[in-house]
């Protein structure tokens, strides 16, 4: 059972990997983007870092925030034009796992910070593969785990495929909220009919209720 003083004290953690980073010869048409967007939530190394090339990890403060900022994270990599075609690379993906938890240490680097939380995450981000899904999450519920991994599977049916307009699209989405489809039209230059076709194809209705439910049910394990 998780004691109020610790809830009060939870965070989330994003740990994620660039699906077969290493075909693509030009590694910064992503990693710059990425930089950019984990920089704009934080200060790295303290809150978020990227090592190896390839992987990364994000402290996130508010745990209801996370799915959002990992969803984020998908489109901004998915909306990214493969640089090498002649290796019939698809479209770059992302794999990640978030861990929702206490911090026992703080560090100056977050590789270097720890408690239960980076357990999650760690522990999680390592069955990814085995568990054949690219987004997943681990906390101290089981019934709240069981659910929205569950939703995360079915979810990643769809967001998995997304084309590089859905994922831009999306990405649009979640950096302005309150935008109409008249607005994208208009910000993407293409007619408003065009936009509720791309609305549908990239799952947007379905990608907003997730994330309500996510932080529905999250605010109610930690109240």
């Amino acid at each position: 059972m998780v004691k109020i003083n610790d809830i009060c004290h939870m965070i989330a953690i994003i740990k994620g990997d660039i699906i077969a980073s290493r075909k693509l010869i030009n590694p910064e048409k992503w990693l710059m983007p990425l930089k950019e967007l984990l920089g704009s939530w934080g200060t790295s190394p303290r809150q978020w870092e990227l090592v190896w090339g390839d992987f990364f990890q994000l402290e996130i403060a508010n745990p209801s925030n996370a799915l959002e900022r990992a969803i984020e994270i998908k489109a901004l990599i998915k909306s990214i034009e493969p640089v090498d075609s002649s290796k019939n690379i698809g479209s770059i993906d992302v794999r990640m796992a978030i861990g929702i938890g206490d911090k026992t240490h703080s560090a100056q680097r977050i590789s270097e910070s720890n408690g239960p939380v980076f357990i999650f995450s760690g522990e999680k981000f390592e069955k990814l593969r085995k568990e054949k899904t690219t987004l997943a999450l681990q906390s101290p519920w089981e019934d709240f785990n069981d659910e929205m991994n569950l939703c995360l599977r079915l979810a990643n049916t769809f967001m998995d495929k997304w084309s590089l307009s859905s994922a831009e699209l999306i990405k649009m989405i979640l950096e302005n909220p309150n935008t109409t489809q008249k607005e994208i039209g208009k910000a993407l230059g293409i007619k408003q009919s065009s936009v509720s076709g791309r609305w549908n194809r990239a799952n947007v209705d379905e990608v907003k209720e997730l994330n309500a439910m996510y932080r529905k049910k999250l605010k109610k394990l930690i109240l």
